[in-house]
C-alpha cells in the first residue's frame, strides 16, 4: 500500500564528476526533519484502539536513503525495471514509512530520484507535490536547497496550538446539526442511486453503473512483484486532439488507455466482449457551490474496449464521462461526501475483507489525471525533466494508470502486478499508437493507424544439422508458413 514518484533530472552544466557522490553524502548527513518525513506509526496499545502518528527524532538515514546505479547508458526500459524492483519491496512500518533512492547511470547525462511513501502517510500525488515544493523555479536559487525531508521546518517537532475546550451545549448543537444535514441529504442520495437503477433498465442511458463490468485478467489476485512503465506526450498535442474531437483532455487520456488496453488484450487473446470500465477520481463543483471550493468524488466511465473504431471509442468515452459528471453534479454539496462514501463502500470492504480478485470488480481499473506545475523546477542546479507517478495495485485491480502534467508534458505511470501482466511495457507503446490513430482521424496526420498484432506462437524444430525457427499466427491460414533455415552453431 505504498505509492511513489520517479523524478528524472539533467545534471547541472558545471557538475563535477563526483556530483552525485557528494549529494549522497549531504543527504545522509542531513538530520533535520519536517512532517511528514519524521512521522512514525504508533503501535496500538490498550490506551487507544486507533493507530496514531508519533514524531521520530532518531531516524536512520542509511536505511531510508539509498544509492543505486544502472549500467551506462541506462534507458527508460532499464530505469523502469529498477523502479519495479524497488517498488516491489514493502516498507518497514516500525520506522517512518518512506524511502528515497538516488539513481545514477542514466543516458544523456541524467540521474533520477525515486521516493516511496506509505499511503497512510500521504497519497502519491500529494507526495510528488511535496517534493516539488522543496524545489525552486530558479536554477541559481536551487543550488543551496536542503534535502527534501528538511525543507519547510525550523525544528523536528511541529508547533501545537490548543483551542479552548467546547462546552457541552456546543457539542450537542454540533451533533444535532450534523444529523440534520445527513437526514436532509437522504432524498438527494436516494435520487442519485435511483437514477443508477434506472440506467440499468434503460439501455440507451450512457451512465456507467458500478459492478456492471466484465471480469478480465487485470481483475484477479495479485502477488508481490511489480512492473513499471512510463510514457510522455506534449500537452499541446493532446489538447489539439481534444478540441478536434469536441472532448476534454481527460477523455483523450481515457481513449488512449482504452485503445492501448484493447490492443494489449487482443494480443493475449483475453479481450472481454463487454467494455472495460475505469474508476476516475475527479474534482466536481456541485450545483449549489458558489465557487468557494471543490468536492472530490469518483465517477465510472467506459473505456470502449469493445469498439474497434478509435473515433467511435472516443465519442463513447466522452458521452460516458459527460453523463457521469452530470450525475454527480446534480447532487447538492452537503450530500457529496455521503454519496461518495456509499458509492465506494463495496470497494473499500473488498480491500479490508480480502475478497478482492475473487468477486466481480466494481470497475476494472483506476485511471487518474492530476495537473502539476507548468514551469521548470530545479534542485541543486539540476533541472527536473519529468515526474512520473508510481501507484499501487490491489487484489482485483492488477493495473493502475496515473498521469501527471509537468512543464508542458503529460507523463503516464503504468504500475502492474508482474505475474498478471506479461510484457506490460507494451501498454506504454500502445498508448502512442492509439494517439497516432486518433490524430490520423481527427487532424489528418500522416501516420497510419497501426494494425492490431495477432498473437504468435514460436516453434523450434531441431534437425540433424540445422535449427529451424518459425513464427506462425495463433490461427494459421491453410497456406503453409515460410520457414527460415539457420545453420547450427
Amino acid at each position: 500500500m505504498h505509492v511513489g514518484g520517479l523524478l528524472r533530472f539533467s545534471m547541472p552544466a558545471d557538475a563535477p564528476p563526483d556530483y552525485l557522490r557528494k549529494l549522497m553524502i549531504e543527504f545522509r548527513g542531513t538530520h533535520k526533519f519536517s512532517a511528514p518525513w519524521n512521522q512514525r506509526l504508533r503501535t496500538v496499545s490498550l490506551k487507544g484502539f486507533m493507530p496514531a502518528w508519533d514524531i521520530d527524532t532518531d531516524i536512520d538515514l542509511e536505511h531510508h536513503v539509498r544509492h543505486s546505479a544502472l549500467p551506462k547508458p541506462g534507458g527508460e526500459r532499464e530505469l523502469g525495471q529498477l523502479i519495479a524492483r524497488l517498488h516491489s519491496q514493502p516498507l518497514d512500518l516500525s520506522r517512518p514509512p518512506w524511502e528515497c533512492a538516488l539513481i545514477e547511470g542514466l543516458a544523456d547525462n541524467q540521474f533520477a530520484m525515486y521516493v516511496k511513501m506509505h499511503h497512510s502517510l500521504i497519497d502519491g500525488i500529494g507526495g510528488i507535490k511535496l517534493l516539488e515544493k522543496a524545489m525552486s523555479t530558479d536554477e541559481k536559487n536551487s543550488r543551496k536547497l536542503p534535502a527534501f525531508w528538511a525543507a519547510g521546518t525550523a525544528g523536528n517537532k511541529p508547533k501545537r496550538t490548543r483551542a479552548p475546550a467546547p462546552t457541552p451545549a456546543e457539542v450537542i448543537g454540533s451533533v444535532v446539526e450534523m444529523v440534520k444535514g445527513q437526514v436532509g441529504s437522504l432524498p438527494d442520495i436516494a435520487r442519485a442511486f435511483g437514477s443508477m437503477i434506472g440506467a440499468l433498465r434503460n439501455k440507451e442511458d450512457t451512465l456507467q453503473i458500478p459492478f456492471d463490468t466484465p471480469t478480465s485478467i487485470i481483475n484477479g489476485r495479485i502477488h508481490g512483484q511489480r512492473r513499471f512503465a512510463t510514457q510522455r506526450f506534449e500537452l499541446a498535442r493532446l489538447k489539439a486532439l481534444a478540441d478536434a474531437g469536441s472532448a476534454t483532455l481527460n477523455d483523450v487520456v481515457l481513449a488512449l488507455c482504452g485503445g492501448a488496453l484493447r490492443r494489449f488484450l487482443v494480443e493475449l487473446g483475453e479481450l472481454p466482449d463487454k467494455p472495460l470500465t475505469a474508476g476516475i477520481p475527479v474534482s466536481v463543483r456541485p450545483k449549489d457551490d458558489e465557487g468557494t471550493g471543490n468536492a472530490i468524488t469518483f465517477i465510472i466511465s467506459t473505456l470502449g474496449t469493445d469498439i474497434d473504431d478509435p473515433r467511435e471509442r472516443l465519442e463513447a468515452i466522452s458521452a460516458s464521462t459527460k453523463r457521469a459528471k452530470a450525475h454527480v453534479q446534480s447532487l447538492p454539496k452537503k450530500a457529496m461526501t455521503q454519496y461518495t462514501m456509499l458509492l465506494m463502500a463495496p470497494y473499500m470492504l473488498s480491500l479490508l475483507s480480502g475478497v478482492g480478485g475473487r468477486t466481480r470488480p466494481m470497475f476494472n481499473i483506476t485511471i487518474s489525471n492530476v495537473p502539476g506545475p507548468d514551469k521548470s523546477l530545479y534542485y541543486r542546479g539540476a533541472k527536473l525533466e519529468a515526474a512520473y507517478p508510481v501507484s499501487l495495485v490491489t487484489h482485483g485491480q492488477a493495473l493502475n494508470i496515473t498521469c501527471q502534467s509537468y512543464n508542458g508534458y503529460l507523463a503516464f505511470g503504468f504500475t502492474g502486478c508482474r505475474d498478471t501482466l506479461p510484457h506490460m511495457q507494451r501498454l506504454a507503446t500502445y498508448t502512442a499508437m492509439a494517439l497516432e490513430e486518433l490524430e490520423t482521424l481527427y487532424l489528418g496526420a500522416s501516420q497510419k493507424p497501426a494494425p492490431v498484432r495477432k498473437p504468435r506462437v514460436r516453434k523450434v524444430v531441431v534437425r540433424k544439422a540445422a535449427v529451424v525457427v518459425v513464427d506462425t499466427p495463433a490461427d494459421p491460414a491453410p497456406k503453409k508458413a515460410p520457414r527460415k533455415r539457420v545453420k547450427a552453431q
